[in-house]
């Protein structure tokens, strides 16, 4: 598989925070051994179905776009290398599809995504798309491959137990301001106290202060943070996780063209496949040792 050439991009808005986690837990190392989990892969696929094979040999290339500011998913190690989940995941679906050689993943900027596909400057984008209403208008996707659930985080000396819906209740819970999570914590939860933050360092420091009983956010920002070291063991997950498609959408997938389905389908086989053979279990453990659920 040829990696090509990385334009760098602006990170997103809780990227570099948990940039900084993901080289805690990662760099040097690079990944945790997956070998010793401590975490259950999630498995989207019903072991019964079978996707038929497709031949995607009309295809002189599959390129895979990408970007650098979504870590873990994709990001530059200290290398300057992309690294990640996506770009592990894709090598994984080429090699089932039997494509390895004509493979090849390009990072850019998010918003060049699109215009990259329309333009026919690659054939699949493997970026953390939603896939909605109005982006279905543009795109045509494969199945979800994961799901990225909402999570909530406690002191550990404050003892809650579950249901968090009840242990928390008029407790103060940090959550980033005007984001989806703050949208369905005060939906889901109405008898806990949210305060909001506009920056997720500002979240995380009330947290270790003690100024908060817990956060609600993205589970794999908060994975990350409880194994750095500015966590330094002062909090755990509670419940959860807390899936929503209003809320939180129908998870990752991988978009392509509109007139592209035999690449989802063929995408769809490879995913299936990856699932009832254990790889997508071992890239999973991998990346998120801590787990998501």
């Amino acid at each position: 598989m040829l990696i090509e050439p990385v334009r760098k991009s602006s990170l997103a808005f809780w990227g570099f925070a948990l940039f900084t986690c993901v080289q805690a837990v990662f760099l040097p190392a690079y990944a945790q051994d997956a070998s010793q989990p401590s975490a259950i892969a999630p498995n989207y696929s019903d072991p019964r179905e079978r996707i038929a094979a497709l031949d995607v040999s009309g295809f002189p290339r599959i390129r895979f776009l990408t970007t650098v500011d979504f870590p873990p998913f994709s990001f530059l190690d200290q290398t300057g290398r992309l690294s990640g989940f996506h770009v592990d995941l894709a090598r994984a679906i080429c090699t089932e599809l039997d494509r390895l050689d004509a493979c090849q993943i390009q990072a850019l900027p998010f918003s060049e995504l699109r215009s990259a596909l329309e333009g026919d400057l690659g054939e699949a984008a493997i970026a953390g798309i939603a896939a909605t209403a109005q982006s279905r208008q543009v795109f045509r996707f494969s199945r979800p491959y994961l799901e990225l659930p909402a999570r909530f985080i406690v002191r550990r000396d404050r003892r809650f137990s579950e249901p968090a819906g009840q242990a928390l209740a008029g407790r103060q819970i940090g959550v980033l301001a005007g984001s989806a999570h703050e949208a369905m914590l005060r939906t889901v939860f109405p008898d806990l106290r949210p305060v909001t933050f506009s920056r997720a360092e500002w979240l995380f420091a009330a947290l270790t202060k003690g100024s908060l009983d817990g956060i609600f956010a993205d589970g794999v920002q908060l994975s990350f943070w409880l194994s750095s070291p500015a966590a330094d063991g002062c909090c755990s997950f509670l419940d959860g996780p807390f899936l929503s498609i209003d809320f939180l959408g129908e998870g990752l997938a991988i978009a392509v063209a509109p007139e592209d389905q035999i690449l989802v389908d063929a995408f769809d086989h490879a995913i299936s496949r990856l699932n009832r053979n254990g790889r997508f279990a071992e890239l999973y453990l991998r990346w998120f040792p801590n787990g998501l659920y």
